[in-house]
């Protein structure tokens, strides 16, 4: 599945990201604990270069446990990263990250100077959310609808701690379709923009494999097949997603499962692991090669016309 969905506030978002950064102390990126991965944008890895960064797993309710604290190890073999588990919603943890800001720029603090952070993640990871828990009042406009901040804000928290606030972005074009499939599932990608039959079959073909018990617990299967559609068609029977003919509702079907895996209701689960990821990435690497030798060989042929 090749997602391209790169809306114009979006590139003047990352070409003011590269205008304030010579100003910023520290990065926070906000992930979704779901997809830690997944919900990295690999473009503010490359506006980042070294500076210190806290890598927060936010949404870490619906998230698997122990996966997540392999990522966290995964993620703090990076230079000058450090991670923290966040419930955004909550006040537990806001303490947590404001000291953690202040150790990772030591001179700034101990000076009483202020701290200028910048947070940065891709729409829907719960950004805004955060933001107004750090401030502790509305300041950023939330919603489950992707890419709802669009303006730059400035915000001035406790402990001396200055936000930058920058508009969610994701990148052009995701190379890794499981990426895609995953932003999709968790709802980081506009639903317009994608077809939920097909992300709802990626999701059921994942738990059958990570998490069957979940599944069918949840939605009263007493077995699985071998077959997503299948499975996904007992599930439309189970919720009475049937048409004239006692044909099952796939689309309505579909928006079930991912509501529903949305909100938790499967339990916590988490769609990636560091060795999934790893395994994927080298996939995409032979495609660019391929890519970069087809193009080498178009441009030869074109000289030698």
């Amino acid at each position: 599945m090749a997602i391209q969905w790169y809306p114009g506030h979006m590139h003047k978002a990352s070409k003011e990201m590269r205008e304030i950064l010579p100003q910023v102390d520290l990065i926070i990126e906000v992930l979704d604990a779901r997809i830690p991965f997944s919900s990295q944008n690999p473009m503010l890895a490359e506006i980042r270069k070294d500076k210190p960064c806290i890598k927060l797993l936010n949404k870490y309710d619906l998230a698997d446990v122990t996966i997540t604290e392999r990522w966290q190890q995964y993620f703090e073999q990076e230079n000058h990263t450090k991670t923290l588990t966040m419930v955004a919603q909550q006040q537990e943890g806001i303490a947590d990250l404001l000291t953690l800001c202040r150790k990772m720029v030591p001179a700034k603090a101990e000076a009483g100077r202020p701290i200028n952070t910048m947070i940065m993640g891709i729409p829907n990871v719960g950004k805004s959310t955060l933001i107004n828990s750090l401030a502790g009042r509305q300041i950023a406009k939330t919603g489950n609808e992707p890419a709802i901040t669009k303006m730059q804000q400035r915000i001035r928290l406790e402990q001396g701690v200055v936000l930058h606030d920058t508009p969610g972005v994701l990148w052009p074009n995701l190379e890794n379709p499981h990426g895609g499939y995953r932003l999709a599932v968790t709802g980081a990608i506009k639903e317009t923009a994608i077809d939920n039959d097909d992300i709802a079959l990626y999701a059921i073909e994942y738990l059958m494999q990570a998490y069957p018990e979940q599944l069918k617990q949840r939605f009263g299967l007493d077995t699985l097949t071998e077959y997503p559609l299948e499975n996904m068609e007992a599930i439309g029977i189970k919720r009475g997603c049937l048409r004239s003919g006692g044909k099952v509702d796939l689309d309505r079907t579909a928006k079930i499962i991912l509501t529903e895996s949305r909100a938790g209701m499967l339990g916590r689960i988490t769609w990636e692991t560091p060795q999934m990821i790893e395994a994927e990435w080298q996939q995409v690497l032979i495609v660019r090669e391929e890519k970069a030798a087809k193009k080498a060989e178009r441009k030869k042929n074109r000289k030698n016309k």
